[in-house]
């Protein structure tokens, strides 16, 4: 039999959430591809909006 014994001890609970890590500045080719995407997707909205404007039925 040992003559002694050790306690496994749980770390203490987190009370304050962790500081983020601060963000990495974007890349030059990840900005224009994000203008473009944007871009892209106001212009398809233009053009939905447009043909639902020609899909009115003429009375």
């Amino acid at each position: 039999m040992p003559a002694f014994t050790f306690e496994k001890i749980s770390p203490p609970a987190r009370r304050a959430p962790t500081a983020a890590a601060p963000k990495k500045p974007r890349s030059v080719i990840s900005q224009m591809i994000d203008r473009l995407a944007d871009r892209r997707a106001r212009r398809a909205v233009q053009d939905e909006r447009a043909m639902r404007r020609d899909e009115k039925p003429a009375e």
